[in-house]
């Protein structure tokens, strides 16, 4: 509507130049100077709107041309865009996911009716390829959708596949809707053009990768066609465990032969790749056994007084105190009580596990928290006691405490590897140096016990030391916590994240000039993904040890074991491979099927009602076998209505919503109130 002279006017219907999706109210009376002026205007309407066309295709044009790869990301793709199974082999930091957006991209452009679907195998990396790689450059063309568990997409996977391009999803989602065979959520294979896969390394034994190729590699001998292209994304294979060349080659041909596909790496352009991701210093920053350890040596001699009271079968040899060794032992010795009935037994191999839990935290943390670990167990077994047992194990605690505490105090037997790692930070950090890093930790405990040592820390403090917690989803913590942690990082209102081996693989974290390892061992592919977290020029990678400890040994093995699986690669690669990996695939579709018709005759052994469930800590029998029923392949629920063995307790708290159910209050053992299940709500289908 144009106003002129305080009149307002229709305008007429447009010149057949002009864009035919306007249409207006033409008006029977109109003056001839405003028919000019109306021509005039749709004119320039018709410009606007030409521009903003021309705009939005220059836009789509430039998203098009920013997906541009490095040399040696478009020599590693070659095969894949002729329609060949491969594995990309490439560091962390590298651009592997880039590499696999540029040939999903290509693969929806030249494939009818393109089915796209990237797999990950934790639930975190739904949404971080979703937001980071895929939707940026395909979203503009393409219908993408993310699935998780926690989205509704789930339970409507046939149509929701149908319906879109690129499907980015956990393997758990895909197997299970090939496995389900309602027609809202079933799939198959065959609907699937192109299935890329994350971090495909882990494609062996029973892992949900492994049960999805698994069934690809079966349609495959049987020649049910057709069947997706495969395209596998890692920073290394590894060597499964090998310690020499040929049982490594074994490894990366089963991986291989696994995917059904060959394993590819840049050749010609390897001199780019070492400048772009450039590897970190890597440095061993030791320090001597403290010489005194009163703390765990009075921890050892409570032990031996539960090991004479426990009267340990005389051919069971337990291993040595503070050590995984002694943990596997125990474990066996409580396993052994509850299978004998004997809570005597049982119960002091449970105890026995905390104070090995003490002494490890003891050669890791500060003394403190070792002693916190012990008093927070024992916190509530003193009023939950049934037996002789309890009141021996509750009794040996309180009579020590005192003495315990006195020594966890006394800074003169401080652990020195803690020395070690403030020195090693103060080394990158300071107020004015500009510093970012990742602190790796065992457990979820450890890291938490870290970040109060950093916070009560002077030195770190006024270093500028902002540290955060990050974890893998679970125990309270959200993806949400996860990502707000991840920008803090990124924003630099936190500058150390403190992790457990969560950060090693796959999440999107900014660059760092320091990557610490504390207290872990791992194998060779976590030890490399975490170096591969030191992206940044001139960057460092510590690893914090005991001199002579198993740390080091790990590490220096790991970096054997990294030169063996490049040496594997490289012969694999020599190979002719594919009447190889038939062989290969035959044999382990046979393998499969007579584990799976063990497993049956294992399963057959006992009827359901024969299997008694027991209480962990009175051994009372709770529950039958008969009793369980699982829902929705994922929840075991007790269906016995005449279920009376327990007691109602407390509201169970978790920091996240479900769709399917909601959590209520615990449920007790009714004999010495141990908290065994939840009562939930279950919104059935």
């Amino acid at each position: 509507v144009a106003a002129l002279e305080g009149k307002c006017v229709a305008a007429p219907e447009p010149p057949s130049a002009g864009p035919s999706e306007y249409t207006m109210a033409s008006v029977p009376l109109i003056q001839p100077n405003f028919m000019a002026l109306m021509v005039t205007v749709w004119g320039a309407l018709g410009s606007i709107l030409q521009f903003c066309c021309v705009g939005l295709q220059k836009k789509r044009c430039r998203m098009a041309e920013d997906l541009e790869l490095r040399g040696y990301q478009e020599e590693v793709v070659e095969r894949a865009l002729r329609g060949e199974n491969v594995i990309i082999w490439l560091p962390t930091g590298s651009g592997k996911t880039r590499a696999a957006v540029y040939v999903a991209k290509k693969h929806l452009e030249t494939t009818r009716g393109a089915k796209v679907v990237v797999l990950v195998n934790k639930v975190h990396l739904v949404a971080q390829l979703y937001t980071k790689e895929f939707e940026p450059y395909l979203g503009h063309g393409y219908t993408l959708v993310p699935v998780s568990g926690d989205s509704k997409e789930k339970d409507f996977f046939g149509p929701v596949l149908k319906d879109s391009d690129v499907v980015i999803c956990t393997a758990q989602i895909l197997y299970n809707a090939m496995t389900n065979m309602e027609e809202t959520k079933h799939v198959e294979l065959s609907d699937i053009t192109l299935l890329i896969i994350d971090e495909c390394h882990n494609t062996h034994k029973e892992s949900v990768y492994n049960k999805v190729m698994a069934c690809y590699v079966e349609k495959k001998l049987e020649r049910e066609l057709p069947l997706p292209q495969i395209l596998g994304l890692t920073a290394s294979p590894g060597t499964g465990g090998a310690k020499n060349l040929e049982k490594a080659v074994d490894h990366v041909l089963e991986i291989c032969a696994n995917l059904d596909s060959a394993i590819v790496s840049t050749k010609n352009c390897v001199s780019e790749l070492k400048q772009k991701v450039p590897r970190p210093v890597k440095q061993f920053d030791i320090v001597d056994k403290r010489l005194e350890d009163p703390l765990g040596d009075h921890l050892k001699r409570m032990m031996e007084m539960i090991h004479e009271y426990m009267n340990i079968p005389p051919d069971f040899n337990l291993r040595k105190c503070g050590t995984q060794e002694y943990e596997a032992d125990v474990v066996i010795l409580e396993q052994n009580g509850v299978k004998q009935n004997n809570r005597l037994l049982a119960q002091c191999a449970l105890h026995l596990r905390q104070y090995n839990d003490a002494l490890l935290i003891n050669d890791t943390l500060r003394m403190m928290d070792a002693y916190r670990s012990l008093n927070e167990f024992y916190k509530n077994k003193s009023t939950t006691a049934i037996d002789g047992t309890d009141y021996f194990l509750a009794g040996l605690f309180q009579e020590n405490q005192v003495e315990l505490k006195k020594l966890a105090g006394d800074s003169r037997y401080e652990n020195p590897k803690m020395g070690m790692l403030e020195t090693t930070l103060l080394t990158q950090f300071g107020p004015s140096v500009k510093s970012k890093g990742i602190l790796f930790s065992k457990t979820r405990k450890s890291i938490y016990c870290l970040k109060d040592w950093v916070l009560d820390n002077k030195a770190l403090q006024e270093a500028g030391v902002k540290a955060a917690i990050l974890t893998g989803a679970g125990n309270g913590n959200t993806h949400m916590t996860q990502a707000d942690t991840i920008r803090d990082f990124r924003d630099d209102k936190v500058n150390l994240l403190i992790s457990t081996s969560v950060a090693e693989e796959g999440l999107d974290i900014p660059e760092c000039n320091l990557v610490v390892r504390y207290g872990l061992l791992t194998n060779e592919i976590a030890q490399l993904q975490a170096s591969g977290r030191a992206r940044a020029k001139e960057s460092r990678y510590s690893v914090v040890a005991d001199k002579g400890g198993k740390e080091v040994r790990r590490e220096l093995t790991n970096e054997c074991l990294e030169k063996l699986s490049i040496e594997a690669i490289a012969k694999v690669q020599q190979m002719s491979t594919p009447e190889f990996r038939t062989k290969l695939q035959k044999e382990a579709v046979c393998l499969r099927k007579l584990t799976e018709a063990g497993k049956r005759e294992k399963r057959g052994r006992n009827t359901a009602a024969s299997v008694k469930l027991l209480c962990r800590n009175c051994l009372k029998v709770v529950a039958c076998g008969s009793d369980i029923k699982l829902l929705d392949d994922m929840h075991y629920v007790n269906v016995n209505p005449d279920f009376e063995h327990y007691t109602v307790g407390g509201e169970v708290n978790i920091n996240k919503s479900f769709e399917d159910w909601e959590p209520g209050r615990t449920i007790n053992c009714s004999t010495c109130n141990q908290v065994q299940w939840v009562l939930c709500q279950l919104k059935l289908s």
